[in-house]
């Protein structure tokens, strides 16, 4: 099975950052669907798919009317639940996967726009997502809208202004409200058409954090890389046994969980 991330991109200027750094040093395939041009599909196979990114983007999770594509991504989430491929939704992807599990996404009691540190849970703490990070995390944000954890959801991080940071569906999909990938280049870059905030100290503050945010991103994001890499593994050992018709007579569910390695 092919070493192949697909990551879904909302807008032109919210890229992958170092999410496709580490995965392309890797040797991996890194497919990139920007959404928010004419004509884009998404695929109804994911036999092929490794893991599965979903970015940010400034519209709102309701607002389907005005970007149609975000229902298919609701379509899209359900079937990559469904078939177990790793997925990490960040921002209004983390949105689009609570929403897909049924959770509710309201207006943050305050915007939440710069740096900030969030809190790893229990749960947290023992999840392979963010293995080997301190339990406070330096993250980025940028995000007026937050999230419930779905029912069958577990809460990873909690933050101050909203409390609901990370969550972890299933056995493999993840929900993070804020940003892991961010490059320098890429705050400022998100910040030239800010207003209303403090741009030179979220620019400044950022010079000073850069070694550390990017070290604990970059882990998180390592981190998943070796679940889909796990993930991957036990698929193409099922794709074996379907191919030589020695399917295990007990239900894949049974014996099968490839991302709790």
């Amino acid at each position: 099975m092919e070493k192949r991330l697909l990551v879904i991109k909302q807008v032109e200027e919210e890229g992958p950052g170092y999410i496709a750094d580490l995965f392309l040093d890797d040797g991996w395939n890194v497919e990139v669907l920007e959404l928010s041009g004419a004509g884009t599909n998404l695929p109804h196979d994911l036999d092929d798919v490794g893991g599965i990114v979903i970015l940010g983007g400034p519209m709102n999770v309701y607002q389907e009317d005005a970007y149609p594509f975000l229902k298919n991504e609701e379509s899209f989430i359900r079937r990559a639940l469904i078939d177990e491929v790793p997925l990490l939704g960040i921002c209004l992807g983390a949105q689009l996967v609570a929403k897909t599990c049924g959770a509710r996404i309201t207006r943050s009691p305050k915007k939440e726009i710069g740096w900030s540190t969030v809190m790893k849970t229990r749960e947290g703490m023992d999840d392979n997502l963010f293995r080997g990070n301190p339990q406070h995390m330096t993250v980025f944000q940028w995000h007026e809208d937050t999230f419930d954890v779905p029912d069958d959801g577990v809460l990873l991080a909690k933050g101050r202004v909203c409390p609901n940071q990370a969550f972890k569906v299933g056995h493999c999909a993840y929900g993070l409200q804020f940003h892991i990938e961010v490059t320098p280049e890429m705050v400022e870059a998100w910040m030239e058409n800010e207003r209303g905030i403090d741009v030179a100290r979220i620019i400044r503050d950022g010079k000073k954090i850069k070694g550390s945010f990017a070290d604990q991103g970059k882990r998180v994001i390592t981190n998943f890389k070796r679940i889909v890499e796990s993930s991957l593994q036990s698929r193409t050992v099922v794709a074996r046994f379907m191919d030589e018709g020695s399917w295990p007579q007990q239900r894949q569910e049974d014996w099968w969980r490839p991302c709790e390695s």
